[in-house]
């Protein structure tokens, strides 16, 4: 019942009080970002959602669009803005996504969306993350965030789907405000986020 109905009923109820809670520091940082990142204050990406439905997740743009002479994309940790680098740091770029929680294109607690290009280098066993709607926070955010493996982030993925209630859920939800607080597993070591995935 909680996985096929509550859930998403929670979801949206709990998004749409979040989100009018935080529009006051919404409206903030994408003003400071509106003149920082040249009139950008938003990222829109492609993702891959429940079933690897593509959608849209929406995130406030952290990084400015420098490019090097040949017109590649400088490294992450070049592109971090200052006032960026404080809205990651801080999680608060992780606002925006209460609207594809909202929409349900995502839900509260679940595996993180990642790159549409990823999708052809998962395994049967780690194809299933998809098999639930993605999360802004999940299992393997609150047990090292960007600081572990891809192995050990898609190995607590699939044990969410296979786990998934909602004393987890909420359980979860916890642990993701004090990890917020203490501003761990952030960045994995040497870089600004995370290393791609490059298969398996």
């Amino acid at each position: 019942m909680y996985k096929f109905f509550i859930k998403r009923l929670a979801d949206f109820i709990l998004s749409l009080i979040a989100f009018v809670i935080a529009l006051p520091i919404f409206v903030l940082i994408a003003v400071f970002l509106f003149f920082t990142n040249r009139g950008k204050p938003f990222f829109l990406q492609s993702r891959p959602g429940k079933n690897a439905q593509i959608f849209k997740v929406i995130k406030f743009k952290t990084m400015n669009d420098r490019r090097d002479q040949a017109g590649n994309l400088l490294p992450d940790a070049e592109r971090l803005t200052a006032i960026g680098s404080f809205v990651r740091r801080t999680s608060l770029d992780e606002i925006p996504q209460l609207l594809n929680v909202i929409k349900g294109d995502m839900s509260l607690v679940g595996p993180r969306p990642l790159l549409v290009e990823y999708l052809p280098l998962y395994n049967a066993e780690q194809k299933r993350r998809h098999d639930v709607r993605p999360g802004i926070t999940g299992w393997a955010q609150v047990n090292g965030r960007n600081a572990i493996s891809w192995q050990q982030k898609f190995a607590y993925d699939v044990w969410y789907v296979d786990n998934l209630s909602f004393s987890l859920d909420l359980r979860i939800i916890w642990m993701t405000i004090m990890k917020v607080f203490r501003r761990e597993g952030i960045n994995a070591e040497g870089e600004a986020t995370v290393e791609r995935f490059k298969g398996n």
